[in-house]
């Protein structure tokens, strides 16, 4: 059964830094783009970084640009968000998110074509 599990949230005051760890039992883990995406109650799912199967392509929002790192470790079957320099809206619970392996395209900003997703985990930036 493929799971993902994102570990590594927390609370953190303004301007500190967190990294979430996503594992992944995913067997074509080396074949999947993986995505970060996050949400808050009442909102809709934000996109947040996107990083190809072979890690040398990635994509982020605007609202992270700079600030936040995606990577993987296709060995370790993991992929990371380092985010620096937090702020308050920064604040969701945030979800790693596996692509389909057979789309021409590695990422989408709208969750389309995401066909694994974790439980999430809270993040808590305080001003």
């Amino acid at each position: 059964q493929v799971q993902l599990v994102e570990s590594g949230g927390g609370l953190v005051q303004a301007g500190g830094s967190l990294r979430l760890s996503c594992a992944a039992s995913v067997r074509t883990f080396s074949r999947n783009a993986m995505g970060w995406f996050r949400q808050t109650p009442g909102k809709e799912r934000e996109f947040v970084a996107a990083i190809n199967m072979r890690g040398d392509s990635t994509y982020y929002a605007d609202s992270v640009k700079g600030r936040f790192t995606i990577s993987r470790d296709n060995a370790e079957n993991t992929v990371y968000l380092q985010m620096n320099s937090l702020k308050p809206e920064d604040t969701a619970v945030y979800y790693c998110a596996a692509r389909s392996p057979v789309l021409s395209d590695w990422y989408s900003t709208t969750g389309t074509g995401y066909i694994h997703w974790g439980q999430g985990t809270q993040v808590t930036v305080s001003s």
